[in-house]
């Protein structure tokens, strides 16, 4: 999944996040959260021995959550990272070769890039809609959707996604991928009659599935 999905939907999965009270700059960053910087040095000349190298993607993993409030000595280290891969997409790939938290976060963020990409297209929008009409809340999502469906939905749903991976919450971050991710194989037949061009929905969503079960049966 990792590959195809990160090629459809560009590079930039770290975002500013909102639903309809809260942004992603209302979550600042823990004081115990951080980055060894003599790894982080060693990393970009590439003198990171493996086992330190899976420590930093740890510690990277932890940090994402909070990348609008990253305290300045932080931001510039990642800022290091992130030059170093050259992209963000880079970066999720580099996180999912190390099992545990750091694949799962990668693939969580991946997903969420998903949720924005479909988020504003109006054939997922409609099928949605018409979806809650007969069923107002799928499985596993009356406490993460408000009444009305529109173009921020899916992008409040990415927004409480990345909410619960700051708060360690990490198995209610999968159930609740999971769970959209399941309704949206829903209505991807319906979305896919009224714009064939998101004909891929119905088996990204499935792809995701299996890969974030799967990264989160090694946490």
């Amino acid at each position: 999944m990792l590959n195809r999905t990160l090629s459809k939907i560009g590079t930039q999965l770290l975002r500013l996040r909102h639903d309809s009270s809260h942004s992603s700059q209302d979550r600042a960053t823990p004081a115990d959260y951080g980055l060894d910087h003599r790894q982080v040095a060693e990393f970009v000349v590439g003198t990171l021995d493996a086992e330190a190298e899976a420590a930093l993607a740890h510690q990277v993993a932890r940090l994402l959550p909070f990348h609008w409030t990253w305290p300045t000595r932080v931001a510039e280290a990642m800022s290091q990272i992130m030059d170093h891969f050259g992209d963000q997409r880079e970066l999720m790939a580099w996180l999912d070769r190390h099992p545990g938290r750091p694949r799962l976060v990668a693939r969580l963020y991946v997903f969420m890039g998903l949720l924005d990409w479909y988020s504003a297209a109006p054939a997922v929008v409609t099928a949605m809609r018409e979806y809650r009409e007969r069923t107002p809340y799928p499985p596993g999502l009356k406490p993460y959707l408000v009444p009305a469906t529109d173009d921020a939905t899916l992008a409040s749903i990415a927004f409480k996604v990345e909410k619960l991976l700051g708060e360690e919450r990490t198995e209610e971050a999968v159930e609740l991928a999971m769970a959209t991710a399941a309704w949206l194989q829903q209505i991807a037949p319906r979305a896919r009659e009224l714009t064939p061009e998101v004909g891929d929905l119905d088996e990204l969503m499935g792809q995701a599935r299996q890969d974030i079960r799967a990264a989160a049966a090694d946490i």
